[in-house]
Order: C-alpha cells, then structure tokens, then sequence
C-alpha cells in the first residue's frame, strides 16, 4: 500500500469516527426533547446486547468432550452474581474474563 493510500485511510477513519461523535449532537440538539423512539433503543439496547453478547460466547459450547462448558458456566454465573451484588460492569467482565482464562489452563 503506498504512503498517498495510507494517508487516505486514515483520514477516512478518522473522519467516520468524528462523525459518530458529533451526529448525535447534530441530530438531537439539547433543548429538545429526545424522541420516544430513541428513549426506547436506549432502555432496550444494553439488555439486548448483552444477552446477544452470552449466546455468541456460549455458541461453541461442546457438551461432549473436554471439560463439557463447565469453564464457561462457572464464568457466565460468576459474571451474573458479581453484578447483581457490584453492579459494576466492567468488575463483572474482568472477574468473569480471568476466571475463564484460569479455568480452561487447569
């Protein structure tokens, strides 16, 4: 790729990610009141990522050989408990991350 193709690049990405910053700001300008269909999305969305963000790393799960998921169970209980009891985000995901990675190396 040449020097040009690269300085192109990373114009780009830097313009699409300045975009995704300020069209938000653009698009609902304080003073306003935000739609209800964007409150909704707001309410909605974590939930929805989060349960699609479970099936993705539970997908691969085989019953029938290994340790049968019971590194992933363990973790995916781990994960929920913290947070109910925290409800800290990011603690949750750490804790629940390096107990699978200990998990699956026993």
């Amino acid at each position: 790729m040449s020097v040009s193709q690269q300085i192109w690049i990373i114009a780009i990405v830097v313009l699409a990610t300045m975009a995704t910053r300020f069209l938000p700001f653009l698009i609902f300008p304080p003073g306003r009141p935000t739609p209800k269909y964007i409150q909704y999305l707001g309410k909605v969305l974590p939930a929805a990522t989060i349960g699609l963000l479970v099936i993705y790393s539970l997908k691969n799960i085989n019953l029938m050989s290994g340790a049968h998921g019971i590194p992933e169970l363990i973790s995916v209980a781990v994960v929920a408990g913290l947070h109910v009891w925290k409800k800290n985000m990011f603690l949750s995901i750490a804790v629940g991350t390096i107990l699978y990675m200990v998990l699956i190396r026993l």
